[in-house]
């Protein structure tokens, strides 16, 4: 698969239904540095296994909308934002996080990223007006 092939089956995939997908997606060495609006912090491989686990007791699904992806060799960027329907909430499907990530792609698997994100807001959602692009 090409690196844009593997971010998108990743972000096609129900990952917190299925940690399996971890060892699927993940590089055993992978790096994420993850700026949120409220921290900083470098995930490694059992860490983001401990926070899909974490999540998928308060979401019954998560889907990713890709808006644009750049690829330059084994790096991908992609934006995307993430809706979620809650345990408490399971008829609406809400935005949750806007997301920009840089990832490297290493074995065929998500390697080194770098990742920014912000909360969604209803009301700044906007229409998918991005297209996929190739650099």
């Amino acid at each position: 698969m090409s690196p844009k092939e593997i971010i998108k089956d990743f972000h096609n995939s129900n990952i917190i239904k299925d940690l399996d997908l971890v060892e699927k997606f993940y590089h055993k060495d992978c790096e994420l540095h993850w700026n949120s609006t409220k921290y900083f912090r470098i995930l490694k491989y059992n860490d983001i296994l401990e926070y899909y686990k974490s999540i998928s007791d308060s979401y019954v699904s998560l889907r990713n909308e890709i808006s644009v992806i750049l690829v330059e060799d084994n790096f991908v960027t992609v934006r995307h934002t993430v809706y979620a329907r809650t345990i408490e909430n399971q008829d609406e499907e809400i935005p949750l996080v806007h997301y920009i990530t840089i990832w490297e792609i290493k074995d065929g698997k998500l390697f080194r990223g770098y990742q920014i994100s912000q909360l969604a807001d209803d009301d700044a959602i906007e229409a998918n007006s991005f297209s996929e692009i190739k650099v």
